[in-house]
C-alpha cells in the first residue's frame, strides 16, 4: 500500500470508531508507531481535525466530512451481523473485502451508533467456520440484540428437556455453534449463567428493568464454560494442482494457515481428530507429503498396510 492510500485508509479507520489507539493502526497496516505518528501529523497538516495525542488515542471531530448517507443503529447492527456471518462462512478473499466495506460503514455512523456497535462487536460470536444453520435469524434475534445492547432484563418462555418453563434473564451475548444460535444470559432462577438455544424460545418480552449488576462478557463465559477440545497440530505439503481442490474440505479438519510455494502449498492444521485427518489425507496422499507430526506418519503407514492387505 502506498502512503496516499494508507493515509486515506487511516482516515476511514479513525472515522469508524469513537477512539482509536495508535497500536491498533500500526497492527492493521503493519507499520511502526513512529510511522503512525507521522501519518497522523500529515492528516492534521492537511486539515483533518484529529483530537488526541500519543499514548491516549485519536478521534475525528464530530461531524467532520460525513457523507450525506446516514445509518440508523438498527441498520448498523444488521451490518455487524452480516460481518460476523461472512467472517466465518465466506472465503478469505470475500471476508476481507467485507471487512474493508464495514470500516467505511462504521465511518459514517454518529457517535451514539458507533458506541452501540463497538459494544456489540464482542458480544456476537460465530464459532465453527462453514457450519450450517436453519435458523440464522428468527423473530427473537432483534429483541435479544437490543437486550444485550441496552442491558435490559427480559422474560422468556422456553422449551427445556422437561417441558415449557419461564425465566427472567439478563442477556450478555449471542453466539452461533453446531448449526444454531444461542443467547448466553444470567438466569435469575438458576442464579447462574446459561446458554439458551434460540429456536427453543417460545416468547420473549422486555421487563424494562436494567441489569442488577455488571455481568461477565461473552468471551469470559465461553472461555470458562466451554472446554477447549484437544487438537493435534499437523503440517503437510500439497502439490499446487491438488491444493485447489481442498479449499472447502480443509476447514473441516482444523485448517489454520497456508504458505504458497513454487510447487507445493504448506498447510498448517490443528486437527480435532488425528484418525479422521489421516483418513482424509489418504484421499490425496499421492500428491502430498507430511512434515509433522511423526505420529501421523506412523498412523498413515499402518493404515496403508492394512489397506494393502485388504485388496
Amino acid at each position: 500500500m502506498n502512503r496516499f492510500d494508507r493515509l486515506t485508509a487511516i482516515l476511514i479507520h479513525l472515522q469508524s470508531r469513537k477512539v482509536v489507539i495508535a497500536q491498533d493502526i500500526a497492527d492493521r497496516f503493519d507499520i511502526s508507531l513512529r510511522t503512525v505518528y507521522r501519518d497522523i501529523r500529515s492528516l492534521e497538516v492537511a486539515g483533518v481535525p484529529i483530537v488526541g495525542e500519543k499514548g491516549l488515542g485519536y478521534s475525528i471531530m464530530e461531524g467532520y466530512r460525513l457523507p450525506p448517507v446516514m445509518f440508523t443503529e438498527e441498520e448498523a447492527v444488521a451490518f455487524l451481523m452480516a460481518e460476523k456471518i461472512l467472517e466465518n462462512h465466506a472465503d478469505i478473499h470475500h471476508s476481507e473485502l467485507y471487512k474493508a466495506a464495514m470500516f467505511k460503514v462504521k465511518a459514517v455512523l454518529r457517535s451514539a451508533e458507533k458506541k452501540a456497535v463497538e459494544e456489540l462487536e464482542d458480544s456476537i460470536t460465530i464459532k465453527h467456520k462453514n457450519s450450517e444453520s436453519n435458523d440464522l435469524i428468527n423473530s427473537t434475534m432483534p429483541v435479544l440484540i437490543k437486550a444485550v445492547s441496552e442491558k435490559k432484563i427480559h422474560h422468556i418462555r422456553y422449551v427445556s428437556e422437561t417441558g415449557s418453563i419461564e425465566r427472567e434473564i439478563e442477556p450478555i451475548g449471542i453466539y452461533h455453534e453446531h448449526g444454531g444460535w444461542s443467547v448466553v444470559a444470567f438466569c435469575h432462577t438458576l442464579k447462574d449463567y446459561k446458554a439458551f438455544r434460540m429456536e427453543r424460545i417460545l416468547s420473549i418480552k422486555s421487563t424494562c428493568k436494567s441489569f442488577l449488576k455488571n455481568r461477565i462478557t461473552l468471551k469470559e463465559y465461553l472461555d470458562k464454560s466451554i472446554p477447549k477440545p484437544q487438537t493435534f497440530p499437523a503440517v503437510i505439503h500439497v502439490q499446487n494442482e491438488m491444493a485447489r481442490y481442498l479449499q472447502e474440505q480443509k476447514y473441516n479438519y482444523g485448517f489454520t494457515n497456508e504458505v504458497p510455494g513454487k510447487t507445493h502449498v504448506r498447510m498448517e492444521f490443528d486437527a480435532p481428530c488425528i484418525q479422521a485427518f489421516s483418513r482424509w489425507y489418504v484421499t490425496f496422499a499421492d500428491s502430498a507429503w507430511i512434515e509433522e507430526p511423526v505420529s501421523l506418519k506412523v498412523l498413515l503407514k499402518d493404515r496403508l498396510t492394512t489397506l494393502l492387505k485388504n485388496i
